[in-house]
């Protein structure tokens, strides 16, 4: 159990008292270089991003469609190792937002369950998001997230059945990560029709704040999924942004118009 509450905790207190949703933005360490993911990450905090998800690069991320596929695989052909992930995270919570690392099972495994932990914490992160652990093999994980008082995010989607929603919600501390559909990440038309009603059986099953991720890329689509969740996670559209950027001057003013788009879709 978590003793004192987390930055991103503190976060979504906050929000709550001002009635609206967290902006939550997500980027690959080493994206699209390894310098220049700091400055991106710094363009959406200037636009109005609310706490940042940093990717650890991986070569197979499953839940991952082709954008940020693509995004992994430059940030690993650039040498990103966990320490500079770990480094980007520090340089990220001194600019006084919340901040958290997205990864696969397999870093922390290979880094040391215990020593990803406190490293996590040392670099001032507030938690971990880990897409394919499951609760039945978290145990280490468990042990070493309390004990370095960070917070656990688990994925929960449409296709979570009704008997293990609260198995899964009751191991979660920080927020729950509501993946609006069946599938991998990516910019889409439409938020899934599924994300509202999962939101909802997540409800019935925990108090904590709950984040939907998987599909928003528009100031309409934030402001839609901020109406009924307390967070919006938004991760493909700022890597495309810097995608489609000839310079870093170019990628960091379009990541922040963006954020400062979906930030007012998150206030409206």
């Amino acid at each position: 159990m978590v003793v004192e509450a987390t930055p991103l905790e503190q976060l979504f207190t906050r929000t709550k008292s001002e009635n609206r949703a967290a902006l939550i933005g997500y980027l690959p360490a080493g994206f699209p270089t390894i310098e220049g993911s700091a400055l991106v990450i710094a363009a959406m905090i200037d636009g109005g991003v609310d706490a940042i998800e940093i990717g650890f690069p991986y070569s197979d991320p499953v839940m991952d469609g082709p954008v940020i596929q693509d995004a992994a695989d430059l940030a690993l052909k650039n040498g990103t190792g966990a320490a500079d992930v770990f480094e980007l995270l520090a340089s990220t919570t001194k600019l006084g937002v919340p901040a958290v690392i997205m990864t696969y099972w397999n870093p922390i495994e290979r880094y040391g369950v215990d020593a990803f932990a406190e490293a996590l914490k040392k670099a001032g992160g507030s938690g971990a998001i880990t897409p394919d652990l499951t609760i039945e093999e978290s145990s280490r994980w468990a042990s070493a997230a309390e004990q370095s008082e960070i917070n656990r995010i688990y994925v929960v989607a449409p296709s979570t059945s009704e008997s293990r929603m609260p198995l899964v919600t009751s191991q979660c501390s920080g927020f729950i990560y509501a993946a609006s559909l069946m599938g991998v990440t990516g910019t889409r038309n439409a938020v899934s029709g599924d994300a509202q009603s999962l939101v909802a059986r997540i409800r019935s099953t925990s108090t904590l704040p709950i984040a939907v991720g998987l599909g928003v890329s528009t100031e309409g689509q934030a402001r839609e999924v901020a109406q009924y969740a307390d967070g919006v996670i938004v991760g493909s559209a700022f890597i495309r942004e810097v995608q489609e950027s000839a310079t870093i001057e170019e990628a960091c003013a379009r990541v922040k118009e963006l954020a400062k788009q979906l930030a007012h879709g998150v206030r409206r």
